[in-house]
């Protein structure tokens, strides 16, 4: 039987891609490796956000394609091709096949026509289609990592951000069908699935073009009354402004839920907001913010900043420490600014220098690294369920992660022995660190056991 390999590079999103062009690949009989050596297929699914993860995604091609074995194909998927596809192929001689992220459910069609004749230059598979979403060939649009599972639920974006080139990949928000997002849910409880991971560009402004009205909310609560026995449900990536009393609402009542909002502000002055064609209604964040906390006290936030934006002054930047300061973020990622052709940020080009960049993403990160280690420390002597993800033999070590951590972006929770993973196990939480927490198994947690079901009693506001 044909062999395949794939390689995702970026995030999340396009991992459920790529998962989800694999799933294509096996009902055609081909077999995953996960030797690029020994496929018969390469797909590589590229990142192409910003100039670093561009700079990434071409020198993963060019290793592939320097070490092509006769007959082997590379193709170049994802967000780099959907806009670079030429200049794909002019910069990696050696690809085979170049595919967007529109139309990734044609994988199968292109590698058919790749293999019914030669062809000296590269296919390109690139149409600009509204239809990604909607035409998914009949596969699970998630992709499963031990005990959890990230679920796209909508592509594209139509927010105005002057910096991000996302529209213009991705297109415009299609969301995808209610129905078939609750059998996908449905599927990964049955596959004991532990956490479910809503994704999006925009995860709050999901079913707009359905017509919906707080179409994540609405979404929410048919999602857990869908699989009531599925511990978690976490929410990535909401938009300033659309974190409706609904939706906290919906957050505070349903267990299920995680208490974890992930919502990019990307800064805090408003000048640079406005710079940005963000929401700079700083105000709304403190309220809703506050509003969120009092419903969901347990909550924990996580944001995330760039720094070095075109217009960026030092009383610009230090109000953004100041607002740091004030919110107390359990978590925070940075960005140094990144100039892309094409945004709307273009026209402001990139004036302020590297290293003055650099200094303050290092003066960010410190002034976040004492209030994430107090939080922490907050947590020693309580008893947390971790979802254990991996075990270190050496160290008699199990890692997992709590409610407080997103998988890859967050901290990790380090346990004392060996526990079974892809299962929650409750965790007393014995020290803190700036990033991660360790901990010993709480009274009746069984080691290399499966953990006891929690029980579902629903709350009417708030969590325990």
């Amino acid at each position: 039987m044909p062999t395949y390999h794939i390689i995702s590079l970026g995030c999340a999103k396009n991992t459920v891609d790529a998962h989800s062009m694999a799933a294509l690949l096996e009902s055609a009989h081909y077999t995953p490796t996960d030797q690029a050596d020994r496929a018969d297929v390469v797909i590589v699914n590229t990142c192409g956000f910003i100039a670093p993860a561009r700079e990434e995604s071409y020198q993963v091609l060019r290793d592939l394609a320097a070490a092509k074995k006769p007959g082997q194909l590379l193709i170049a998927a994802g967000c780099l091709t959907q806009r670079y596809g030429q200049e794909v192929a002019r910069r990696v001689p050696g690809v085979d096949g170049i595919i967007g992220t529109r139309r990734w459910m044609d994988i199968l069609d292109l590698i058919r026509r790749l293999r019914q004749s030669p062809h000296p230059e590269p296919l390109y598979h690139l149409p600009d289609t509204p239809t990604v979403g909607r035409d998914e060939r009949g596969v699970l649009r998630v992709a499963v990592q031990g005990g959890s599972a990230y679920l796209k639920i909508a592509d594209g974006c139509r927010r105005p951000c002057a910096f991000c080139a996302i529209p213009l990949i991705k297109g415009t928000l299609v969301s995808r069908p209610t129905e078939a997002i609750l059998h996908e849910a449905r599927a990964l409880r049955d596959a004991g699935v532990q956490e479910i991971i809503l994704i999006a560009q925009d995860t709050t402004d999901y079913g707009h073009d359905l017509g919906l009205k707080d179409g994540l909310a609405q979404l929410l609560e048919r999602l857990v009354r869908a699989v009531p026995d599925v511990p978690w449900i976490r929410v990535l990536y909401a938009y300033p402004g659309y974190v409706t009393d609904r939706l906290i609402e919906v957050m505070a009542t349903h267990r299920q839920i995680v208490p974890y909002l992930d919502m990019p502000l990307q800064h805090a002055h408003p000048a640079t907001l406005r710079r940005m064609r963000r929401p700079a209604n700083i105000d709304w964040v403190y309220r809703t913010l506050e509003k969120m906390r009092a419903a969901i006290p347990n909550l924990a936030l996580r944001t995330t900043f760039i720094v070095g934006y075109p217009g960026e002054t030092e009383a610009e930047f230090q109000t953004l420490l100041d607002f740091i300061q004030d919110i107390q973020f359990d978590r925070v990622g940075a960005f140094r600014f990144s100039y892309e052709e094409g945004t709307a940020s273009a026209a402001l080009g990139d004036p302020i220098p590297p290293e003055v960049k650099q200094a303050r993403w290092e003066r960010l990160m410190a002034t976040q690294q004492p209030i994430s280690l107090a939080r922490n420390q907050a947590l020693v002597g309580q008893t947390l369920d971790v979802l254990i993800e991996g075990v270190d033999e050496t160290h008699n070590l199990s890692v997992g992660r709590s409610y407080r951590d997103a998988p890859e972006i967050d901290g990790l929770v380090l346990v004392e022995g060996r526990l079974p993973i892809g299962r929650l196990v409750p965790v007393r939480i014995t020290g803190a660190m700036v990033y991660d927490l360790v901990g010993v198994p709480a009274a009746g947690a069984a080691h290399g056991e499966p953990a006891p079901p929690r029980p579902r009693k629903r709350r009417k506001r708030r969590r325990a």
